[in-house]
């Protein structure tokens, strides 16, 4: 397989003088009535232009003869080359792609609504030229597939399947990384350099967003309620064992369980509990 090499192109400043000369022979062919050489030299002077050209900083030029790969410039400046070389730019500057939000199912099959950003620059000049027809759309048409991968890997969260340690909300580091290797596996015949890629947005899809809300609402709610009543019976332990200790008053099991009743309705409502005052005797 051929690779990338560098080309070593002539200084244009150079052939910028002989162009000089050149223009300079044929006006003076013009003046002396040397027709033919006027004309020749004119024809030289086109020729030769045709081959100058600039490398701007992080950008490359691509040089091809009649089919067959020559090199790249990847040095910065004002160079002549052969006029009959194909001269193909390509740019070796980071640049950002951030993908268009698209609609795919999770892992359990959820609709989702997923994007990516992408950070990337072309390291193999000779892969983004000849291994692939058009890098820049290469590289956006497989940031979609990687992404729609990676949604199917993973499910958005762990509501159905609670044993799911990464899921792709929650994941962070561990999902993006994935995106990252996946990305630059599929990027790699493309002499393409992955530097960073990330999920920047991800969202249940319309259609179930509203019954997702709520279902992640109940949890919520489920797991508060859990919380109070674990704290519930654990004062209402402490203050039977602290009453049996300190020998404050003696109960029967039927008064305790009245005890635990009122104390549980007290620390678990919703609202402020209203006491009744009992001014009988311990038995009313």
């Amino acid at each position: 397989m051929t690779k990338e090499k560098t080309f070593k192109p002539v200084s244009g400043y150079l052939f910028l003088f002989l162009e000089l000369v050149i223009i300079a022979g044929a006006i003076l062919g013009f003046y002396y009535e040397i027709i033919w050489l006027g004309i020749v030299l004119i024809i030289v002077f086109i020729f030769t232009a045709i081959g100058f050209t600039v490398v701007n900083p992080n950008e490359s030029c691509v040089m091809v003869l009649f089919g067959a790969y020559k090199g790249t410039v990847k040095h910065n400046g004002f160079f002549w080359v052969n006029p009959f070389f194909v001269r193909k730019k390509i740019s070796l500057r980071a640049r950002n792609f951030d993908s268009d939000t698209i609609k795919v199912n999770d892992k359990i099959g959820n609709p989702i609504k997923i994007g990516c950003v992408l950070v990337w620059k072309v390291d193999d000049t000779y892969k983004a030229a000849f291994e692939v027809d058009d890098y820049e759309h290469f590289v956006y048409v497989q940031s979609d597939a990687a992404i729609r991968k990676l949604a199917g890997t993973y499910p958005y969260d762990n509501f159905e399947n609670e044993e799911a340690e990464i899921t792709l909300r929650s994941g962070g580091e561990e999902v993006n990384e994935e995106l990252e290797k996946e990305i630059r596996e599929r990027l790699a015949m493309a002499g393409i350099n992955v530097i960073e890629a990330r999920i920047n947005y991800i969202a249940y899809s319309e259609e179930i967003a509203g019954a997702m809300l709520r279902r992640q609402q109940a949890t919520a709610v489920v797991a508060a309620r859990f919380k109070i009543v674990e704290g519930a019976v654990s004062m209402v332990h402490m203050a039977l064992d602290q009453l049996s200790e300190k020998e404050i008053v003696e109960l029967d099991e039927e008064r305790k369980a009245a005890m635990v009743s009122n104390l549980m309705v007290v620390l678990c409502g919703d609202k402020d509990a209203t006491p009744v005052v009992n001014t009988g005797t311990l038995h009313q």
